[in-house]
């Protein structure tokens, strides 16, 4: 059976709907951006959002792709690091609950949270208190963990600690799997350009960025962008918003259209992409098929508040991508 292993921040998503966007410059959030914060900082946003509708969920980047390679039938692990609290114990149920094995280490700090806050116009701006998740080091790894697999995936957020990144990319390799990076976040890249370059270059096989992050990392255009990051991994993968996907191995190029959707939140649109486009590349299914199973992922997800679908919507979407698998015709503007 095919089985995939993820690391990443294990956070505990409170989506928050705003009325508009005044609140994020009183929080000195940038629209559109990651920031971590202290516990001040949090607790100060908490306040100032406490009366607004909010939707708790299990998160992080490489958890929501987890997540959803779990709920189209692959064997899936999560290595994370959690506080010993309630948050903590609602992640792991959570995991279970959705068929995935948490390795879940314990911390002194509480559990992360990601308070996500959603714009009338759907853009999601994330206000991150890492708490435990930070505590995850480079020993907390073993051989072991990593054995049985056969695709890693990492999520770019880790990279507030480039010896625990290096350490994982390192022990995925020796145990023989093949690693899908998503870079997460254009001023993630920003900050880290240096150190992502490095290791892109020497671990990475499958790389996914959005236009800012391909920007940031490339400094050039989607389409240069996906040329340039093709030289230097097996499969690179582009995605341009409402106009799709570009994905390209070798010499092939495809574009991938999306599906019509009803945009109610972002969150989660692109963890839940990498979740399909590595569905059907475990699987063998040709690349630009592997795309349009990650735009159905995608475009679905946005209909949701929060990176989570419920069962009836994961029932329609395994009947689409069989049906995307098996050559009918694929839907998308």
């Amino acid at each position: 059976m095919l089985k995939v292993l993820g690391i990443g921040n294990a956070l505990v998503d409170v989506m928050t709907s705003l009325e508009n966007d005044a609140l994020l410059a009183e929080l000195n959030l940038p629209k559109g951006s990651m920031q971590l914060v202290d516990e001040v900082s949090i607790e100060r946003a908490f306040s100032q959002t406490k009366k607004l509708k909010q939707i708790l969920a299990s998160g992080g980047s490489a958890a929501n792709t987890i997540n959803g390679l779990a709920n189209l039938g692959i064997k899936t692990s999560f290595i994370g690091k959690v506080g010993n609290d309630e948050m903590g114990e609602f992640f792991m149920s959570d995991m279970v609950k959705n068929g995935i094995n948490p390795m879940l280490l314990k911390g002194v700090s509480g559990t992360g949270i990601a308070l996500a806050l959603v714009s009338p116009d759907s853009e999601r701006t994330f206000a991150v208190n890492l708490g435990a998740a930070i505590e995850m080091v480079p020993s907390d790894l073993k051989i072991e963990m990593f054995e049985g697999f056969h695709l890693f995936h990492i999520e770019g957020y880790l990279v507030q600690n480039h010896q625990l990144i290096e350490k994982a990319l390192m022990l995925a390799k020796k145990a023989g799997l093949k690693i899908s990076l998503d870079l997460a976040s254009y001023n993630v890249v920003e900050n880290n350009k240096i150190f992502l370059e490095k290791v892109v270059e020497n671990y990475v096989d499958i790389i996914f960025a959005n236009e800012d992050e391909a920007k940031a990392f490339t400094g050039k255009s989607p389409e240069e962008s996906l040329n340039y990051l093709s030289k230097i991994v097996e499969i690179a993968i582009v995605k341009v918003g409402e106009k799709g996907s570009f994905i390209k191995k070798g010499d092939l190029v495809h574009k991938v259209g999306v599906t019509k959707a009803n945009c109610i939140d972002t969150t989660g649109a692109g963890d839940l992409y990498a979740s399909g486009f590595l569905y059907g590349l475990l699987n063998e299914i040709p690349l630009n098929i592997c795309g349009e199973i990650g735009a159905i992922l995608s475009g679905n997800v946005i209909e949701q508040i929060g990176p989570k679908m419920p069962k009836e919507v994961w029932e329609k979407l395994r009947q689409m991508v069989n049906d995307a698998i098996n050559g009918k015709k694929f839907t998308c503007v």
